[in-house]
């Protein structure tokens, strides 16, 4: 099992998130909430409003996000479904851990809150130059105050 990082439409409830509950696709189970350790820029961008994580470390805010355990089959479906490597990039980033759910900290391998853990996560280094002026976000929401609404591959 591999740890994966997800910021954006992958999260519960947002629009995305039924792919990773989607044992067709493989087993992923939600660990626990983090936080990127380095800032990130984490922008709205596109035609479909998509949350895009630029491979900028140092720049824009700590990302907040959920981390899960996924096998290898969903590692693979998620990797065609982020497009990587053309579109985003799988790279692994240290997490700061939030909230560890389900599992008592002392069992071994969960990781107490305020431990880090290191996670795949998908982010982009490929992207129009004028995205880093766009504004950075800590935390994505589809439904989110920004008023950039998410516009789901189904309706494409």
């Amino acid at each position: 099992m591999a740890h994966v990082f997800v910021y954006g439409t992958l999260k519960r409830g947002q629009p995305n998130h039924k792919v990773m509950m989607d044992s067709a696709n493989g087993h992923a189970s939600f660990q626990g909430r983090g936080l990127t350790m380095e800032p990130y820029p984490l922008v709205i961008a596109g035609e479909h409003n998509i949350p895009w994580l630029l491979n900028l470390p140092g720049r824009g805010h700590c990302v907040a996000g959920e981390i899960y355990a996924v096998d290898e089959q969903m590692l693979r479906f998620l990797d065609e479904f982020e497009d990587c490597p053309d579109t985003y990039q799988r790279t692994q980033l240290q997490i700061a851990v939030l909230e560890w759910e389900g599992v008592p900290s002392a069992c071994e391998g969960a990781p107490a809150a305020g431990r880090t853990l290191q996670c795949f996560v998908y982010s982009t280094s490929t992207y129009p130059p004028e995205w880093v002026h766009l504004s950075y976000h800590n935390s994505y929401d589809s439904e989110g105050t920004h008023g950039l609404r998410y516009n789901p591959r189904e309706n494409r």
